[in-house]
């Protein structure tokens, strides 16, 4: 990104030129996220989870908190983001980060670890420029 991005969820700045050639080819295999492995080595994360959200995404921190999806620790992938990742609806994150959140299980991880594999590798359900 930019130094003069604003501070908005990523899928906000579609169309505008804040995001650099090498930050659309680091977004789009998912490399961005590999510095949340010190927060998980920290224990203010999890490799599953509910996706962290920044403050500014008013209405998901909202309805996660009303459907109590906020009860486990955030993680670098999770359910809403196999679900669709950026491709759904506000109200569709926070109702599969509370169905997460409330029932969490191994085979649940397992399962969300294999299908952000498989998402990462065929870049599917991102919402960003695409790359030229």
């Amino acid at each position: 990104m930019r130094v003069d991005t604003p501070e908005v969820a990523s899928y906000d700045l579609h169309g505008h030129n804040y995001v650099t050639f090498i930050g659309r080819i680091m977004r789009k295999t998912s490399v961005d996220e590999l510095p949340q492995l010190f927060n998980i080595l920290k224990g203010q994360m999890s490799f599953i989870g509910p996706r962290p959200v920044i403050v500014s995404e008013e209405e998901l921190v909202s309805e996660r908190r009303s459907r109590k999806a906020d009860r486990c620790l955030p993680g670098i992938s999770g359910w809403a983001q196999v679900n669709g990742r950026d491709r759904v609806t506000i109200l569709q994150k926070a109702m599969y980060d509370a169905e997460y959140a409330l029932d969490i299980n191994l085979w649940r991880d397992i399962k969300i670890l294999f299908l952000t594999i498989w998402n990462i590798l065929f870049a599917r359900g991102v919402v960003e420029e695409k790359i030229q």
